[in-house]
């Protein structure tokens, strides 16, 4: 996979005050990665040492009161330009830089407040669609022991628990909030298993119970809440779902974002919910772009084919009626299922950094579809859901 990296975070001495901003996150995931070196303030010719630069009113300004401002432009085009002709897809850049910045930036005081803002290079590059984030984001979704990435799997998925390095096992029966009558449909279990995947710490939960079982929001999600109580700020949901046509195709995908169709919502019981501050969630961004981007990375260079596209979640337990799926495609719904919604609400009320990947076992609504077939189907990708886990965990 190819990464563009700010050249301050890898260690060399590019700032403005001839210094350097390295960060281990950043240095580990470097190593695995097919890395282009940036820095648009030193492209442009700028000195190394300068005074400091801010951005104030739409421009850029050294604290000397000298305006930069075509400076940084010519820099951040430049190491756009070695972006593009390279074909990366995500950029790791220095937090509140007025080049580099990404959502927050210096307010041009000099004072250390920050403001709303992209960084000049940063604008260009949302613009060419390149996913953007700081070091903060590398560090934040670096999994450890005390921070292990969570995997809750659906039908005929179960078998990613094979890969695990045990620790530990967890029967469901003793995690707060789930229904101690469930049992296990056909392609789930009902035992967590916490250990290793490839040396990566995880906690795996090969099954889940579902609202059309009539098991409550809050039961539905009571694995994410498990999961955010062990410690993850990485959660991964692998479910099968039904491709929608002209939207989709059967085969692997990665969710970018959802409807939630079910009629519920985990949040409406807030009130005794641990740990979630307030129902009113932010759920932009609910599927971690980086994340995505990383999936979409090791596919490629595994040559497995991923697709992408919208999620809804339906109550079920029925198929689809054709209505339904007309419905969903002028929604513009790529893949449907009865699971996963509720827990990305939860996920994301938790703060955690949510991954989908989806089968697509058979187009939406098809004649003849039934449990079974799903499982059968899922085997035929298992290779490939395998293949790409594990990419991405040890990209993490």
């Amino acid at each position: 996979m190819k990464v563009a990296i700010s050249a301050c975070l890898l260690g060399l001495p590019v700032r403005y005050d001839g210094g350097a901003k390295p960060v281990s996150a950043v240095q580990r995931l470097a190593e695995k990665v097919n890395v282009t070196k940036i820095c648009p303030e030193t492209s442009s010719g700028l000195p190394v040492p300068r005074p400091p630069a801010e951005q104030r009113e739409g421009r850029v300004w050294l604290k000397d009161g000298s305006d930069v401002t075509e400076d940084f432009e010519r820099g951040s085009k430049i190491a756009l330009s070695a972006v593009t002709s390279s074909d990366i897809t995500l950029a790791v850049l220095k937090a509140k830089s007025p080049s580099c910045g990404v959502h927050e930036i210096y307010d041009g005081t000099y004072s250390g407040k920050l403001v709303s803002g992209e960084g000049t290079l940063t604008r260009h590059l949302l613009e060419e669609g390149i996913c953007v984030v700081t070091e903060k984001t590398i560090e934040n979704v670096s999994p450890s022991v005390e921070h292990p990435v969570a995997l809750i799997l659906g039908t005929g998925l179960g078998h990613l628990a094979d890969l695990v390095k045990p620790v530990r096992r967890i029967d469901y029966r003793v995690i707060p909030g789930f229904p101690v009558d469930a049992s296990p449909m056909a392609g789930h279990s009902f035992e967590a298993t916490i250990g290793t995947i490839d040396g990566v710490p995880v906690v795996v939960y090969p099954g889940r119970v579902h609202l059309y079982q009539g098991y409550s929001a809050a039961e539905v999600t009571s694995l994410v809440q498990h999961a955010h109580h062990l410690g993850c700020k990485d959660i991964i949901f692998a479910g099968a779902t039904g491709a929608v046509s002209g939207n989709a195709k059967t085969g692997l995908g990665v969710i970018t974002d959802q409807i939630n169709l079910t009629g519920t919502n985990p949040l409406a019981e807030w009130a005794g919910l641990r740990d979630v501050e307030t129902p009113f969630v932010d759920m932009n961004d609910a599927f971690s772009p980086y994340l995505r981007t990383l999936a979409r990375g090791v596919a490629d260079d595994l040559n497995i084919e991923l697709n992408e596209g919208v999620f809804a979640g339906l109550l079920g337990p029925n198929f689809e009626t054709p209505a339904e799926v007309a419905m969903l495609r002028s929604f513009g719904v790529s893949y449907v299922g009865v699971s996963t919604a509720l827990e990305v609400i939860m996920a994301r009320a938790l703060d955690m950094n949510v991954l989908a990947l989806t089968l697509a076992a058979n187009p939406a609504g098809a004649h003849g579809t039934t449990h079974k077939s799903v499982q059968e189907a899922s085997e035929k990708y298992a290779d490939d859901l395998e293949r790409l886990v594990r990419g991405v965990l040890g990209l993490l």
